[in-house]
Formats: C-alpha cells, structure tokens, sequence
C-alpha cells in the first residue's frame, strides 16, 4: 500500500504520471476491477399475474431470492469500491482541477471527464514542452551531464504519446547545443 503515498497531486503538466500512479495504486488496493466492472443492475422484482396461482407466484419469489440477494452483495462490494477510488482521486487533484471537472457517480467515469479535460490541453502542453526542449540549458553545479541529458530525453518522452517526439538525431543536437561551450569541454 505505501504506492498510495507516491502518487503525486494531479497538475496541470503531469497528467500521464498522475494516471499511471493512480491504477498502479488502485491495483495495489485491489480496487482496480471498479474500472472496468460496471455497478451491478438490479434484477427485476417478479410480478404476479392475476392468473398466477399462489403455489406459482411463491416459485417465482423463491426464484427471485437468490437474484436479489447476489445482487445486495455485488452492489454494496461495487459501492464501497467505487467510493474509496472516489475518494482517493478527489484527494490526489489540485483544489483548482477538482472545481473544474463536472461531478460523477463513478470513479471510471469522473477518470474519463479528468483524461477528455486533459487530452484537450495536450497541444498547449506539448507546444511547452518543445520550447522548454528547444531553450533547455545545461548550467554547472545544478545537476550533472547524464541527468540533464536524461531531463531533455524524457521530455521528449512525453511527446510521443501525441505524436510529437523528435528523432533521436535531432535530440542528440539539441542536447550538444544546451551544454555550454567551455573551452571545448562538453562540445
């Protein structure tokens, strides 16, 4: 359970690990089937027929019993499951956001309103992520090589869910021209 705490406060910029956390968290609880599962539907109450003798509408409410009751457990089991998955998203998003994003019975449904409110900003976000590529620059005692050079691959990472990602090349040039020209050192 401690991936519960790991999962960061969905922003406006880190949709993809947010989500990525969250069912990583909703497996570790084994809630996750609250996802995909949808809430039980009630099955229908027998009604008598004025033909129906008493003998037959007791069959049929005898019939019904066993129906009703699996019903009762699969709807209180999906009830609590659902609400602890409510629960924890509200808890994970920016006061701003939960504002934001129109009330929902379900944790699969509120999941499908958070990930349309982000797809719709995905080119703004990707317009900032390739100018944060394009302006990156590698500054000393901040952070080594290999992990500014990790930084600018992994946004490029995430531009590849929207099609977006720059060829490797182009990369590599990229990060040669965000390392300072120091005598020759890093060029």
């Amino acid at each position: 359970m401690s991936c519960i705490k790991d999962v960061p406060n969905l922003k406006c910029d880190n949709y993809g690990e947010w989500r990525k956390k969250v069912d990583l968290a909703f497996i570790c609880a084994e809630v996750d089937w609250v996802l995909t599962e949808p809430k039980p539907k009630e099955p229908p109450a027998p009604v008598r027929a004025t033909e129906d003798s008493d003998a037959e509408w007791q069959k049929k409410e005898r019939d019904y019993a066993p129906l009703k009751m699996s019903y009762d457990l699969e709807s209180k089991k999906w009830g609590n499951a659902n609400k602890k998955c409510m629960a924890f998203l509200k808890n994970t998003i920016e006061p701003a956001i939960v504002g934001s994003i129109a009330e929902c019975d379900s944790a699969r449904g509120y999941l499908e309103r958070i990930q349309s409110q982000f797809t719709g900003s995905s080119k703004t976000y990707a317009t900032m992520l390739i100018k944060q590529l394009v302006t990156e620059r590698y500054h000393d005692g901040n952070i080594g090589i290999r992990e500014h050079i990790l930084r600018m691959s992994n946004m490029n990472a995430k531009l590849k869910p929207m099609e977006l990602d720059l060829p490797e090349k182009f990369l590599v040039h990229l990060v040669f021209a965000s390392l300072p020209d120091v005598g020759g050192r890093y060029r």
